[in-house]
């Protein structure tokens, strides 16, 4: 990704960082996830008394890219409002690795704009995937 489109995902993952529920924590992500097709997909975290149903922005980008057909994706950015530079957690980063390859780049920032570029690959380096199962002969 070029500076350019950082700063843009990274504004627009901010915007999303606004609309989160996050009365627990008091913890907001925001997400923005870039399809194939050029279209991006916002996503907030929506927190629950129960802590089990609590949903990440990027899993929430991620669900409504999917519901609206969007299949593949070459970036995402998330910000957050704390103090470090924040990495998408486990659950999300299974997510990503259904639909998206390991050189996909993450950029990340923390509440101050300081930000950190990953790729897929480097925060899962072992996803299990359709591959793994028969080996990957999923009809889609």
């Amino acid at each position: 990704m070029h500076d350019i489109e950082i700063k843009n995902m990274l504004r627009m993952a901010n915007d999303a960082k606004d609309r989160a529920y996050a009365p627990y924590s008091n913890y907001k992500v925001g997400a923005c996830l870039k399809g194939e097709s050029g279209a991006f997909y916002l996503g907030c975290n929506v927190e629950n008394a129960a802590y089990g149903p609590t949903n990440c922005a990027e899993r929430t980008a991620i669900f409504k890219a999917i519901s609206e057909c969007e299949r593949k994706f070459s970036a995402i950015a998330v910000s957050s409002t704390g103090e470090t530079v924040p990495v998408p957690c486990g659950v999300c980063r299974q997510v990503l690795a259904e639909f998206c390859q390991p050189d996909m780049e993450i950029v990340c920032s923390n509440k101050y704009g300081e930000y950190k570029l990953f790729t897929l690959g480097e925060l899962l380096p072992h996803a299990f995937t359709k591959s793994n199962i028969d080996g990957g002969t999923i009809d889609r």
